[in-house]
């Protein structure tokens, strides 16, 4: 059977992020084959799937080892499939440690189509040597982060930016004008919202610190009533708590950007054991100057980062005490946010990708 892409996502956020490619996709051209490795959210449009992406999903090293055998077979079943349906494009989305070593293969069967990679892996952080093997294999790069592509000017490669899916989350979401009262807050409670992680191995190691800064900061401003994203706040209604938050607490990664999008001043702390900071530095020497996405962006200190041994009780209290308090500081961060929607632009970063890949395949 043929058809006139092939998309492939690997884990959950891929599925989100293809997902909402294949309605832009099919918004262009209602005729469009898609064949799919996809998830529950991607197989409610109308394709073939060709497996599910549950399949390919392992966590942990050792189900990581265990699964060898089964990703492995997964692996060469894929490419057969690719090559005996001939699509125009393979789509390949994150997942990079599977994604890219197929889009290497793929070339090395001589595989006539586009190869396309959407969302760039962080070469700029670790893993340098992916930027040559993407350069080799790959027709286009889609990034969702200004910087990236910068990475890429000495090579042949055409890394385009494209946005950043959630300034389109962000800006399209819409506010409920009832959430204050939904959970028992008034207008005059200031509200300081946590988010320690969705795993529990984060729950359990940044929520007692952020738990105890958020009393002890009670104990100074009686109005402060405290917030957990995911346990007192519904999932659904997450937004509304950054919204209006006067502060938030929060495990580094993509809830540090969506806090920054809403304008809410963030202590970013990263509760990591001294071995994965050896791990981290040594090891795989990263090395850049902040590690926060809002920060990395702007090149600046939006938010404050506490990060392995300066993160304690005390320096979480102590930053949190100061943006909490210091309208200065609060201006400034603000301002820093402001800058960020300047940087990242509006534009739909899915219907953008969608549009690029539909150029590339119609020139094929």
């Amino acid at each position: 059977m043929t058809c006139d892409l092939f998309i492939l996502a690997g884990e959950p956020s891929g599925d989100l992020h293809g997902a909402a490619l294949i309605e832009k996709l099919l918004k262009l051209d209602p005729t469009l084959r898609i064949h799919a490795v996809a998830g529950p959210r991607m197989r409610e449009y109308p394709i073939h799937c060709v497996e599910r992406m549950e399949n390919l999903a392992v966590m942990g090293f050792t189900d990581v080892i265990t699964a060898i055998p089964k990703i492995g077979r997964l692996f060469f079943s894929l490419r057969r499939k690719i090559l005996a349906c001939a699509p125009k494009a393979v789509i390949t989305i994150d997942y990079p440690g599977f994604n890219l070593r197929l889009q290497r293969s793929l070339s090395k069967q001589n595989y006539p189509g586009k190869q396309i990679h959407y969302i760039c892996p962080t070469v700029w952080a670790w893993g340098k040597k992916r930027i040559k093997l993407m350069a080799q294999h790959l027709n286009l790069g889609l990034s969702i982060l200004p910087f990236e592509p910068t990475c890429f000017r000495h090579t042949p490669l055409k890394m385009e930016y494209v946005g950043h899916p959630l300034t389109s989350a962000v800006s399209n979401h819409i506010a409920n004008p009832h959430f204050l009262t939904k959970y028992g807050f008034s207008s005059s409670d200031k509200i300081l919202a946590l988010f320690p992680g969705s795993r529990q191995k984060e729950i359990e190691r940044n929520l007692p610190l952020m738990l105890h800064a958020a009393s002890e900061l009670q104990k100074l401003d009686p109005t402060l009533r405290i917030a957990i994203s995911q346990s007192t706040i519904a999932p659904s209604d997450t937004y509304d708590l950054m919204k209006h938050a006067h502060l938030a607490l929060a495990k580094s990664g993509t809830v540090t950007l969506e806090l920054a999008l809403h304008k809410t001043p963030t202590v970013v702390q990263f509760a990591i054991k001294p071995i994965d900071v050896f791990l981290a530095t040594k090891v795989f020497k990263i090395n850049i100057p902040y590690y926060s996405l809002p920060n990395l962006i702007l090149q600046e200190e939006a938010f404050p980062e506490l990060f392995g041994p300066n993160l304690t009780s005390s320096t979480l209290l102590q930053k949190a005490e100061d943006l909490w308090f210091d309208e200065d500081k609060r201006t400034a961060s603000k301002k820093s946010c402001d800058k960020l929607w300047n940087i990242l632009g509006s534009q739909d970063a899915s219907l953008c990708a969608a549009v690029k890949i539909v150029e590339l395949t119609s020139r094929t």
